[in-house]
């Protein structure tokens, strides 16, 4: 026999990890659980369900239906905590939260191979990535906790956070939530999913046993109905959620109009794009980290394979080559690859996908499936050469299943693999540095890794945006998101309801007043305007009355007006500072008009046309400085986090400050390279039709800044409605908060709604508005010899 012959009838060995630690474990507590709440545990519910192994279909323990009363328990115990809690200081919460991260470090192997018999990834994973992961977010955070209000001056939590954690990284995503709400000072109640809630137990055993104040973190489990508990309790001040876009929008619905805090990271189709000079080799091993790590069942999973034409056969062929060789059974296995699927339920919905997809058309190629008898089992799979519009290209499977495509141009690339609804990562590989860079930053994805995959750290954000959520989790931004803003009040006043008048088909010569669409005054598409008057009620004027239309029109010319957002800093700063030019050139004009339509003095006038002209400065001031930052990551990697716009922005202005509000709200928007459709103050709208001779004089693109006058009532909600805008802005009346941010909910725009704006406040004047302006891309590039 030749040495070659030999070496085929080679076959792996098992190395099977023991178990008998966390068997002891369960044991130890009669495989049966209650909740914690208050630093103890209640005894196990009257109500209880099966957690199982996915491997072998057995029962590992029973776990508590956490009812309405016990996370009213949570939520009071919370409370209480949370006072106590912000008072140990810094230092103090420092100290818990390093003691935390030791403790994890002390029962890394306990917890590995909980998180494994619970969720049925390998041990390879659990013990490699997710435990080190998770001591790492406490580590990190711990230090958050000690300079908090040296990284963020004047912070102050939340208060009571409700979190909702799913199941494909059971401890790693209670880390993500609990560690960042800690080091902020909030105290959290967090329900771990339905099927993997036993790592989320060990947790609140060591946080008992570390000493941390009673209450300061509850763990009650449940299934649906306990989340939503959480998710909708009144005396919760912040949600964060990680599950399906369905159930976001959901809690987004739920918490409209509630003044909470929300984030949401949500699910994900994301485009993994080859060129054809990288190195295919090491990204066909990156795509089988990408789609098959976890089974599949990763959020940012690169399910999407976009490659380039002229090597598209070569790497498919590397594709299915690689899957052959991939082992997949007991998870306990150091030499499997591929565990079990997480549950039943979830096994049928990834093969019910794929059945689709063949009675569609496309081809299914799998790999052999030689798995144990018992449990829930699904081999890798690829579907090739599919259409962008396929359904199984464009829905999320949550399981081990890659669709692939082809590209003939970076255009092109970048046209694929934006068209989904999604917007979590993105990876792409090439030996072109200067290709590498342009495709990341136009694929519009929080995250995006260049020649690698699947790299993440507590010193850099995951998220995204569109329909994959809002909100970040890990870095400065995560940190962040469990931190209150501290807008100013002012008196909400609401505008007067107008009753239309049409206009006299007599007049030969039509005065008035109308929207400001594409670059160019448009008259409104009704054809109606409404009266203007002063504060003793005389007319003054009359405002064009805009409609569904103008709105529509005012949307599409920003959504073409991409030019703006990929100029540099220094270019949108030079137009911004063009526009206080002519504003001042007009400054006499405009303070009249501000006199005339409000009951303000000459004075008062002059000093919110002075305040305008000096924001228009500071915002163009901010536009060439607001920089991004390089995170430093324990990999070995150069993590670019860029500050990016958001896109098209609804923004609705206060009703007073007729000037200053406007100014105010659309320059930092503009500064950050965002698009806007503007509902200036519906009372005293002329001066924002004054300013569109100013924009028009100024080298403004078209489309950037687009204003339709008219009834808020009836414009807002459809500004929240449209999918074409990706955030809206809301300093209205308070009464209309609910409705914007319920009618948000279609794409998962995201929404920000300030009570009370007022102008004239420093927090008018912060970074807290870039902030809100932009998401943070963070692009991970290797590096190493």
């Amino acid at each position: 026999m030749t040495i070659e012959q030999n070496d085929e009838q080679l076959a792996w060995g098992q190395a099977l990890e023991s178990d008998e630690m966390a068997q002891s474990w369960l044991d130890g507590h009669g495989r049966s659980f209650g909740l914690f709440i208050d630093g103890t545990w209640t005894s196990p519910g009257s109500e209880t369900f099966p957690s199982s192994n996915p491997s072998t279909g057995e029962v590992l323990a029973h776990v508590s239906q956490g009812t309405v009363e016990d996370v009213n328990a949570a939520v009071t115990a919370a409370r209480a905590a949370q006072t106590v809690w912000w008072g140990l200081g810094p230092e103090g919460r420092s100290r818990h939260l390093y003691a935390l991260a030791r403790a994890i470090q002390r029962q890394s192997r306990l917890f590995a191979v909980l998180e494994t018999l619970d969720n049925g990834k390998p041990i390879r994973e659990t013990r490699d990535v997710d435990v080190p992961l998770v001591a790492r977010h406490f580590f990190h955070h711990a230090g958050s906790a000690r300079l908090l209000h040296d990284l963020i001056p004047d912070a102050q939590p939340w208060g009571v956070c409700g979190q909702v954690i799913p199941w494909n990284f059971p401890l790693l995503m209670l880390a993500w939530k609990i560690a960042p709400a800690l080091a902020a000072g909030n105290t959290v109640v967090l329900k771990p999913a339905e099927y993997t809630s036993l790592s989320a137990l060990l947790f609140a055993e060591t946080c008992q046993n570390i000493g941390l104040p009673s209450g300061v973190v509850n763990i009650v489990t449940g299934d649906g109905r306990t989340g939503a508990a959480i998710t909708e309790h009144q005396d919760i001040d912040k949600v964060a959620f990680t599950g399906s876009s369905e159930v976001g929008r959901i809690i987004r619905r739920g918490t409209s109009g509630s003044g909470k805090g929300l984030t949401l990271e949500l699910g994900g189709k994301s485009p993994y794009i080859i060129f054809d000079d990288a190195d295919l080799d090491s990204a066909v091993e990156g795509l089988v980290d990408a789609i098959w790590f976890n089974q599949g069942q990763v959020c940012c999973a690169g399910s999407r394979l976009l490659v380039q034409e002229s090597v598209a056969d070569l790497v498919h062929e590397k594709i299915t080559e690689r899957m052959s060789k991939l082992r997949i059974g007991p998870p306990l296995d150091k030499t499997v690859d591929m565990g079990a699927i997480v549950d039943e339920v979830q096994l049928q919905t990834i093969s019910s996908m794929c059945d689709a997809a063949e009675a569609e058309g496309w081809m299914r190629v799998s790999a052999p499936l030689d798995a144990p008898d018992n449990g829930w089992w699904f081999p890798p799979t690829m579907f090739p050469n599919v259409s962008a519009s396929a359904t199984i290209a464009q829905e999320e499977v949550f399981g081990p299943v890659l669709v692939t495509m082809t590209f003939r141009s970076p255009e092109e690339a970048i046209a694929l693999g934006n068209n989904t609804r999604y917007g979590l990562a993105g990876t792409v590989w090439t030996q072109d540095l200067d290709t590498a860079l342009e495709v990341a930053r136009r694929i519009k994805a929080g995250v995006i890794w260049i020649n690698c995959t699947n790299h993440f750290d507590a010193n850099a954000g995951f998220g995204g945006y569109r329909e994959s959520g809002y909100g970040r989790e890990g870095g400065l931004e995560g940190l962040r998101a469990y931190v209150k803003s501290t807008s100013g009040d002012s008196d909400g006043t609401s505008a007067p309801s107008s009753t239309p008048v049409a206009r006299d088909s007599g007049d030969v010569l039509d005065r008035t007043a109308k929207m400001y669409i594409g670059g160019k005054q448009a008259r409104p598409d009704g054809g109606y305007s409404y009266d203007v008057l002063d504060s003793e009620g005389v007319v003054i004027g009359q405002a064009g009355l805009g409609n569904r239309k103008d709105i529509r029109n005012a949307v599409e010319a920003a959504s073409k007006a991409t030019g703006w957002s990929s100029m540099s800093g220094h270019q949108r700063s030079q137009i911004l500072w063009y526009i206080a030019e002519n504003l001042q050139q007009r400054s006499s004009d405009l303070a009249q008009r501000i006199e005339g339509m409000t009951s303000c003095s000459s004075e008062d006038a002059a000093a919110e046309v002075d305040a305008s002209i000096d924001r228009w400065t500071f915002w163009a001031s901010w536009a060439s400085h607001y920089d991004g930052a390089v995170h430093d990551t324990p990999v070995r990697s150069v993590v670019l986090a860029l500050n990016e716009a958001v896109g098209v922005v609804g923004l609705v202005c206060p009703e007073r400050w007729p000037l200053l509000g406007l100014t105010s709200l659309a320059a930092p928007l503009l500064a950050t390279g965002n698009t806007v459709v503007a509902l200036p103050s519906c009372s005293s709208p002329l001066s924002a039709v004054d300013l569109y001779h100013v924009l028009e004089a100024s080298d403004l693109p078209a489309g950037v800044l687009n204003i339709i006058t008219g009834a808020h009532d009836e414009l807002v909600p459809v500004l929240a409605r449209h999918d074409g805008v990706d955030m809206i802005w809301y300093a209205g009346a308070s009464d209309m908060v609910e409705l914007v941010e319920a009618e948000s909910v279609g794409n998962l725009k995201r929404t920000w709604c300030p009570s009370g704006f007022d102008p004239n406040s420093d927090h008018a004047a912060s970074m807290y508005l870039l902030r809100q302006a932009t998401h943070v891309k963070n692009i991970w590039i290797p590096h190493g010899i």
